[in-house]
Order: C-alpha cells, then structure tokens, then sequence
C-alpha cells in the first residue's frame, strides 16, 4: 500500500490549562480550597482520556491505515470526523450544563466517550470508525469544557492559575503516556488497544464523580438558541468538510470549494442572528472584555500552528526517519515531558512578566523552535531530536497555559458557561484547522516536487508553515494591557 498524508488527532486540552505548583517558596498568589483542588484532581480523568485518545491515535495511525486497507488520505476522514463533531458539539455544552446539572451532564458524558472509543476497538472498516469517533466526539464535547466548568465555579479569579494546575497535573499523564503506550500496543498487541486503554480510566473517572462531587446549584438557563445552534454547527462542519477535502484528490475540486463557500455564508447567517438573538447560542458580548477577546483570538492563532505538530511528527519519524511505531511514541514523549517541567515556572513567569509579555514574546520562540524542526533529517541523532521537542514542548506548554489562564480572568461569574463553550469551540476548531493546516503544506509540497509520497524536504515546508499563525499570534497578544490578568497572575505593571 502506498503511503501518504492523513490527518490526525490533536488535543491539547490539558496541556491549556493554568500551571503553577501550590506551596512554591513566596509565592504570593492563594492556593485554591481543598475542595476545588479535589474536583479539578477528579474531573482531569476527562483530560486524561481525551489526551491518551489525541496521542496514542496520531502513533497508530500508519497500522490503522494498513489494517483497514485505507490509503492514509481517506483514513483521514476517520480522524477529522472526531474533531468535527467535538467542535459541532461544544457550543451546546454550557447550556446543556446548565439545562440538566454540570455533574449529571459530565458523568453521561464520561460513559458516552468510553463506549465510543469501545466501538471505535472493534470497527472493521472505515465507515464503522467514523460513526464511532463521530459519537466519541459528541462525548468529547460535553466531557471537557463541562469538567473546567466544575472546576472554574469553584474558585475565585486569583485562584484560577492555582486551581487549574491541579487540573492540569493528572491531565498530563494522557500525552506522557500516550506516543510511549501507544506505540508499544501498536507494535505488540493492534491499533485496536489504543482506544481500549480509555475504559479503566472512565470507569475509575465515574466512580470519583459520583462519590466525591457534589452537585451545584445552578440556574435555569433560557430557552435554547436552536436556529443560533444549527446555524454555528452547520457553518463549522461546512467548513472543515473543505479544510478537509481540498487538495486531498478524495473528491471533486469542485465539492470542497462548495464547502468553504457554504461555510462562510452560513456563518455569517450565524453571526448576524447571534447579534440580534435575545439568548444566543454563543454570547458575541463576551468579545467586549479585553483579556478574554485577546486570549481567544491570539490563542486560536497559535493552536493551528502547535496543533500541526502532534500530527506531523509520528508520521515524520516513521516514514522520513523508518522509526517505529514503538520509537516514534518514545521520541515524541519529549514534548509532553517538557510541557510538565514547565509546571513549576509558569506562575513565576507570570508574576514577573505579566501575561503580555509572556504571550507576546513565548510565541515568537515557540515559532523559532518550529523552524528548528524544519532542520530534521535522518542524519539527525534521535536523543538531539528528543531534546529540540522538550524544549519546544516547554514553551508551547507556557503559551498554553497563560493562554487559557486569560481566558477566565476578566469574566463574571454568571458568563463562565458562555465564556466556556467559546473558548472550547475555538479551542478545538483552531487545533482541527492546526491539522489540515499541517496536512496542506505538506501535500503541496509533494505535488509540487512532483513526489507520490512526502520526502523529508516536504516536512521541512510543512514545519515552516505551522510557524506562521504561531509567529502571527504575537502582535496580537502585544495589544494587551501592562496589567492584563494582574489578579490571576500577581504581576505589577511598571509605570
């Protein structure tokens, strides 16, 4: 079978997350109480999940595709699917929270997601897996952003970038185990265990919920935007069908300029009904408060080009270095290990930078160490390669954090659920578009070489693309205030 590109799964959920470790020597900033710091240690089992998912898939991907007897572009589809239904879906999340109670909508969400990635275990053939990640990505939607929101009404705006961190913690060990666990399987039991290794953590995430959880008390929402809903998801899965498609050879040139064409007019059909709605689906207003305006646009910028990488590097180690599955996964670990050194320093950096800076300057190096990247080559030593993507997973893991640490800052009480489902579903469409993003530059540059399949050359190009929108994230983030996030961050603007 001949190889090709394909898309993969990114998530970088919990590697968004605040960071900073409670009880560090003068650290100014309030831990957050005892039992904040519970609910964010029991609902990363979502994080958790949903990161062993993104990291264990992105390894298999090369042995799914042979077992399926799929060429990789069309396994590709399998793989948006996932990422389409999670951002088609998020936008719903805060109202369905607040509709049938955080923890009920959680806790269904938790079992919806394991029985997805059970069937996702047992498809034979392509059209079972993409209704399977189809139904995983309708778990996806409401277990992630609903968890944070367990989490954030719970603290105050000074404890966000505490709390979070013990959010973040456990998270982690989805994208530390995962390329490792994930290659492993793959090379010595089949793909097909990937996605099993979900159920014992959902079963495990369920018990805790129900035991230690309690219930809040919540609101009735207001009646359900349905025509702000069907506009947004159909606007979004218009739209990735063209991010998807073009370019691919999979369908008509003329089908996917349809999609992007359908997605734009629908759209803007959305974006003038969310203006005029009395309770819209997402609430535009939320875009009046700086910080939050900033984080979501600038962070949006830098997650397409960090979330081409966690796709373009298996497929780099295993067919421009002939790595294996196993090597790819251990060599891959390096980001994940760096974003987890980086725990201890981020509130440190933070309090003596402040969030401009730190988002300003972190993305033009995080650009750099993708222009790094670009330099790979199978002369390169494995343990080099290892060390360029700890560093690299360091400083995306800074912009991450101090990202999605803005984001709920500036944001009242009575907002977080609306501030929650924008901030996910641009979350989660940015890193699709990171994706196709990644998949673009490099089919493009095989085509235009004229090669079949990518050459080490063509990663090179596709590397260099992903620094783009992260390098452009920076003048963005330039334009916020000296003192943006101050009470989060305990940064003192000179002057």
């Amino acid at each position: 079978m001949r190889r090709g590109v394909s898309g993969g799964v990114v998530a970088v959920s919990g590697l968004d997350a605040a960071e900073g470790v409670a009880g560090m020597p003068e650290d100014p900033l309030p831990a957050p109480p005892a039992n904040a710091r519970l609910t964010a240690v029991i609902v990363a089992s979502a994080l958790i999940m949903q990161n062993l998912d993104s990291s264990v898939i992105a390894t298999a991907l090369p042995a799914m595709a042979r077992d399926l007897n799929s060429e990789p572009l069309h396994l590709s589809a399998a793989i948006t699917s996932y990422l389409v239904a999670l951002t088609v879906f998020i936008p719903l999340s805060g109202w369905v929270a607040d509709r049938f109670g955080a923890k009920r909508v959680f806790m269904v969400a938790i079992a919806v997601f394991a029985l997805a990635s059970a069937l996702c275990g047992l498809s034979r053939g392509l059209g079972e897996l993409v209704a399977a990640r189809v139904l995983q990505g309708l778990g996806g939607a409401m277990m992630v952003p609903v968890a944070r929101l367990l989490l954030m009404r719970q603290v105050r705006p000074e404890e966000v970038v505490k709390a979070t961190t013990w959010l973040t913690m456990p998270a982690l060990l989805g994208p530390i185990l995962g390329p490792p666990l994930g290659g492993l399987l793959t090379d010595t039991v089949s793909w097909r265990a990937v996605f099993w290794i979900n159920l014992p953590v959902a079963a495990l995430g369920l018990l805790a919920v129900w035991r230690f959880i309690q219930a809040p008390r919540e609101a009735r929402p207001p009646k359900l935007d349905v025509v702000g809903v069907t506009l947004i998801g159909s606007s979004l899965a218009a739209l990735m069908f063209g991010a998807e498609t073009v370019g691919r050879g999979v369908l008509p040139a003329w089908m996917p300029v349809l999609g992007f064409l359908a997605g734009v007019v629908l759209a803007w059909m959305a974006l003038r009904w969310l203006r005029r709605a009395p309770y819209p689906a997402l609430d535009l207003g939320l875009f009046a408060v700086p910080a939050f305006r900033i984080a979501v646009g600038a962070g949006s910028l830098f997650r397409i080009g960090a979330g081409a990488v966690p796709f373009l590097l298996p497929l780099f180690l295993q067919l421009g270095f002939g790595a294996s599955a196993t090597a790819s996964g251990l060599v891959t670990l390096a980001s994940a290990l760096g974003a987890l050194a980086m725990k201890p320093m981020t509130s440190v950096a933070l309090r003596l930078f402040g969030f401009r800076n730190v988002l300003t300057w972190n993305a033009v190096v995080v650009a750099l160490s993708l222009v790094v990247c670009a330099t790979f080559t199978p002369e390169w030593p494995l343990w080099a390669v290892f060390l360029v993507l700890a560093l690299a997973g360091l400083v995306r893991s800074l912009q991450f954090t101090s990202s999605n640490s803005l984001t709920y800052v500036d944001l009242p009480p009575g907002k977080l659920s609306a501030g929650t489902s924008i901030a996910a579903t641009a979350q989660q469409l940015s890193m699709a578009l990171g994706v196709t993003w990644g998949a673009a530059w490099l089919a493009a540059s095989a085509a235009v070489f004229g090669r079949a399949e990518p050459a080490v050359a063509d990663f090179a190009v596709a590397f260099l693309g992903a620094a783009l929108p992260a390098l452009l994230a920076a003048p963005m983030a330039a334009r916020l205030a000296p003192d943006a996030g101050a009470k989060a961050s305990g940064h003192r603007a000179r002057g």
